[in-house]
């Protein structure tokens, strides 16, 4: 049973109307380019719908054959057609056949715009025996993903569709709405460079706010840090939290329960343009400027985030990834750069994020760049955090070492 699935969508096509609405002229097509790419038939059907809202109908066909299947369905109103190809591969190699038939069809069509999917089937011993494939993009034309043998919790919450998901490489993941947040296996990378940079530059923060962090991550690592006495974590989605607490304690290691953890549960734009507090450090611990945490990505909220930090505060946040959102990127600390003084880019590869990934510190004051490995490995034994599995005082430095394309999106900073 093991086969290779391919199908198209193809977009204003160009080719002959009638091959859209007849279906013997369009049946006639699809036998001699299966026979043509040396597939073998064996049956076929075909149904032409009636007209509707003025449009002619499209028509429907399949076609099988000893190999498996050809599938095809037009759409004359929007001169669209999708096509699905699928060969079994066990007496033979079939798939050269599948790709010439498929590819035959489509220089018939003409397409203005096509899209395709190719996927392999039926190798119970094959990629697909390590769970579904789950895709991520990074802009139009890069993706990235990984295999899930489980789903645990899936619901859609009043905000966002919430997944956790588990592998044997990543263990259990948290997703939403279609992107990857956090995982137990590499939760380290992206929650101690978010947290410790900032935090090791101050010399004592004592009170730090995360805007987002549902899973708890950034709340942990912050803990770490004797000096903070005051956490406050606002997250819109209340079910994140729940469900990090379900299925990710260690993630966050129940620092949600911990005495100088405050939870508040409402949207974090809100919560800045009320509070008369004030903040040692802000992390912005957000889904991406896509989602609900777009109105979070703006200058105006910057300007919140800078009124609420004390004089040697710091904001940090992460931006995207520079290679794949150059535009992201540039617009993102632009707009930081318009509000703080210095604005520090740094960066590193996150394995749940596909990419090398943008972060920053944003300051009137606050210059990590400015701490040197001996001081960064003094803090450290002296706030007696050890553990940890990516900073360390020569990992700081080297985050603050741009490459030049990155640095190039950046503002520069005034010293």
């Amino acid at each position: 049973m093991q086969g290779l699935h391919l199908t198209a969508d193809l977009y204003q096509c160009a080719c002959d109307p009638a091959l859209l609405t007849d279906a013997a002229l369009l049946a006639e097509l699809c036998r001699g380019r299966t026979l043509d790419s040396g597939l073998t038939l064996v049956n076929e059907k075909w149904h032409t719908f009636p007209d509707f809202d003025g449009h002619p109908g499209g028509v429907t066909g399949a076609l099988l054959l000893a190999e498996s299947h050809l599938a095809i369905h037009t759409w004359p109103e929007r001169g669209g057609i999708t096509l699905d190809v699928y060969v079994c591969n066990f007496m033979a190699d079939n798939s050269g056949k599948a790709e010439a038939l498929l590819h035959g069809l489509v220089e018939v069509f003409q397409p203005g715009k096509a899209q395709y999917e190719r996927l392999q089937r039926g190798d119970e011993n094959g990629p697909g025996a390590n769970g579904e494939l789950l895709l991520e993009s990074l802009n139009d034309t890069s993706a990235f993903g990984f295999r899930f043998a489980r789903r645990l919790h899936a619901e859609q919450t009043p905000y966002q569709r919430l997944e956790i998901l588990e592998s044997k490489e990543l263990g259990r993941c948290l997703r939403l709405d279609g992107l990857f947040m956090t995982s137990e296996a590499d939760e380290f990378f992206y929650h101690e460079a978010l947290v410790h940079p900032a935090a090791l530059a101050h010399p004592a923060p004592a009170a730090a706010l995360v805007i987002g962090g549902g899973d708890g991550g950034a709340i942990e690592e912050l803990l770490k840090h004797p000096s903070l006495r005051d956490i406050t974590l606002v997250e819109l989605d209340q079910r994140v939290v729940d469900a990090a607490r379900q299925y990710l304690p260690s993630i966050h290691k129940n620092a949600f329960d911990d005495p100088r953890v405050r939870l508040l549960f409402q949207d974090g734009a809100r919560f800045m343009a009320d509070t008369p507090r004030k903040f040692d450090l802000i992390l912005l611990d957000l889904t991406d400027p896509e989602t609900p945490a777009g109105p979070l990505y703006t200058r105006e909220f910057f300007q919140l985030c800078q009124s609420a930090l004390t004089a040697d505060g710091a904001l940090v946040m992460h931006l995207g990834a520079p290679f794949h959102e150059k535009d992201q990127v540039r617009d993102m600390s632009a707009k930081l750069a318009s509000v703080f003084k210095q604005v520090h880019g740094y960066g590193l590869h996150i394995p749940l994020y596909g990419a090398y990934w943008a972060l920053a510190v944003a300051s009137d004051t606050l210059d990590p760049t400015a701490l040197d490995a001996a001081t960064v490995s003094q803090r450290l034994r002296e706030r007696g955090i050890g553990g940890l599995q990516y900073y360390n005082e020569g990992v700081h430095a080297a985050l603050f070492a741009l490459p030049n394309f990155y640095r190039a999106l950046m503002p520069a900073v005034k010293k």
